[in-house]
């Protein structure tokens, strides 16, 4: 079955599924307008009620999506000692990576949630949460739905995820193994300590949930530098001061840290600190 066979046969599913948008007429559109579309109900689509059909259909489509953008092992991801040839500390355990995180077919991806810890609702989001949901599929908003109940049974009805913590879930359709689900500080006005060590805090419980679960390799994005407004040059200061930090304790442990970047303003900013260490 061809990649738009497939995708034809998920969006009609998935319109069938939403009460809203069961009439919505997508006769004539080409594969990319489809893919947004599904992207876009699948963004909206409230957790439970997933039947196994829906499910096998949005695997078999996601699946092939996720072999069309390609799939990067770690053994592609060059160590800064390979490709920068540092000789920094752990440059045999560090990679800087530009690229889309939900390529990676490493132990782990970082994702920078939100406080509900449900993913982001806007359909066709650029933020890295949408980006991770929407490749993982449904599944990944019913897990984390399924632990946010658990913990407003156990903390109050309306408990929030706090900044700075880490949760580990499967990968799903992803090509990792888990995603680590921690919240970033939201940095509106002026920056200030607390929103530092906040930030540090999600990096370091990332690096714990990894060493817990014996997952060897994982890849941070640039947690609170989109949407949450940390300076993107404080945040690559923050994340490699605490990796290091960490490397320097429980490298022995860990086969690789990737920072993964998307923009070229935050590649040339790891760059920049790469390079005030040769």
């Amino acid at each position: 079955m061809s990649r738009t066979e497939k995708a034809d046969l998920f969006l009609e599913k998935l319109k069938a599924d939403s009460a809203e948008y069961k009439e919505l007429e997508t006769k004539g559109y080409s594969l990319e307008e489809k893919k947004n579309t599904i992207r876009s109900l699948m963004n909206i689509r409230m957790p439970g009620g997933l039947s196994d059909e829906l499910v096998k259909l949005q695997d078999d489509y996601l699946q092939e999506e996720g072999k069309a953008k390609g799939i990067v092992r770690l053994e592609d991801i060059p160590t800064l000692k390979e490709s920068f040839k540092s000789k920094s500390p752990h440059a045999e355990k560090i990679s800087l990576w530009q690229g889309d995180i939900t390529r990676l077919a490493v132990g782990a991806i970082a994702n920078a949630a939100n406080s509900q810890m449900l993913g982001c609702f806007v359909p066709c989001h650029r933020c890295i949460d949408n980006a991770i949901h929407s490749a993982a599929g449904m599944q990944l908003r019913e897990e984390c739905s399924h632990i946010m109940s658990r913990r407003r049974l156990k903390y109050g009805r309306n408990y929030e995820e706090p900044t700075g913590t880490a949760t580990l879930t499967p990968g799903y359709n992803l090509p990792c193994d888990y995603v680590i689900h921690t919240v970033g500080p939201i940095a509106y006005g002026q920056l200030n300590d607390a929103l530092c060590q906040d930030l540090r805090s999600c990096y370091e419980n990332v690096l714990k949930c990894c060493l817990e679960h014996n997952i060897k390799s994982v890849a941070f994005c640039c947690i609170s530098t989109g949407e949450f407004h940390f300076p993107n040059d404080k945040a690559a200061e923050i994340a490699w001061k605490t990796v290091t930090a960490f490397l320097e304790k429980h490298g022995g442990r860990m086969e690789r840290v990737i920072f993964n970047v998307f923009k070229d303003s935050d590649l040339e900013l790891y760059e920049k600190i790469i390079d005030s260490l040769q």
